[in-house]
Parts: structure tokens; C-alpha cells; sequence
């Protein structure tokens, strides 16, 4: 059971309105991870924010955002973030077998490129073992024609995630699908 109330329409503060209506126009619904954070709107703002210009915009294609999303968070073990990225792959085609291969890390498999795997491999290991990246492995990143922008946008996914999981492991916020 979450540590804390999450806030809705009929409880939130006037400034809150606005940022879930936007979150529900883009999701259906609004996710409970901006419910908690509305209980302090400048990160309910900042996190929205953070959310559509590392999701939505850039280079990198959703898939790519997603599965890093997704190993991520199963690296950080936080299923409600696992949970939301798995659908959000299947929502953009994806079998339930290619979601399975993202999760067991089986990418070539599931459909992505070398480049995306490379992109992906590379964000985990940020989350993961920031301290042990050899220069020879960004080093590959380049040789396979990827840009500074698309580095720095896939671990601006890793450490969006990363802190996401955190705020909802830190809460025990369970899934709400």
C-alpha cells in the first residue's frame, strides 16, 4: 500500500488542474506516479515536463526510449515503472513475446538495430556501473554514427527512470494496471 494519498482532481491544488489535464489528455488517464507528485507541484510540473521533452521529443525512436525505460527499471527493480514501459512497447506494436526479449535483454531478437542496442546496452550500464564505461565503448557509439545529442538523450531516459523508480519504490506505489 502507498506510503502516501494520491492526489486527484477533486483534492489538488489550482496549479495542479492544469498539468492533469494535460497528463490525461496525452495518457487517458493520469499515471499515480504524477498523482504523488502533485502533493508538490513544482515536481508534478517539472516531472511532466521532464517527461515530454525526453519521451516526446529528440531522435532517438519511442522504442528505443521504451526499452531503456523498461531495463532500467527491471535493473532497479521497480515493477509499476516495468509494468507501464512494457505496455507502453506493446501500445507501439510490440508481441508480448518482444516485450519478454526486451526484458530478458534479448534486443537483436526483439527487433532493434545495432545502433539501438548499442544505445541501450550503454544507458543500462550508465544506471548501472556509471564509474566502469571504458572510453572504448563510447568510442563504438560514435563509430556506429551515433551523435552526441543521441547519447546524451538516451541517458536522459536512463536517469529519468532511474530517479522515477526511486520516488515510487521509496512510496510503495504499486501499479495501478
Amino acid at each position: 500500500m502507498a506510503r502516501l494519498e494520491a492526489i486527484n482532481f477533486q483534492n489538488c491544488m489550482p496549479e495542479v488542474e492544469p498539468i492533469f489535464k494535460e497528463i490525461e489528455q496525452n495518457f487517458g488517464f493520469i499515471p499515480v506516479l504524477f498523482k504523488t507528485s502533485a502533493h508538490f507541484p513544482p515536481l508534478l510540473e517539472a516531472n511532466w515536463n521532464k517527461v515530454k521533452a525526453v519521451m516526446a521529443d529528440g531522435n532517438l525512436a519511442r522504442k528505443t526510449k521504451e526499452a531503456i525505460a523498461v531495463v532500467v527499471s527491471q535493473d532497479n527493480s521497480c515493477e509499476y515503472c516495468v509494468g507501464a514501459h512494457s505496455m507502453a512497447l506493446k501500445s507501439l506494436g510490440f508481441s508480448d513475446a518482444a516485450v519478454e526479449q526486451v526484458k530478458n535483454f534479448d534486443l537483436a531478437e526483439a527487433g532493434y538495430s545495432e545502433q539501438e542496442m548499442a544505445l541501450i546496452s550503454f544507458a543500462r550500464k550508465a544506471n548501472s556501473q556509471p564509474h566502469h564505461i571504458p572510453d572504448e565503448e563510447y568510442q563504438q557509439l560514435k563509430a556506429l554514427g551515433l551523435t552526441p545529442s543521441d547519447i546524451v538523450e538516451a541517458l536522459g531516459v536512463m536517469e529519468l527512470y532511474a530517479g522515477f523508480n526511486k520516488f515510487l519504490d521509496a512510496l510503495e506505489i504499486e501499479p495501478e494496471f
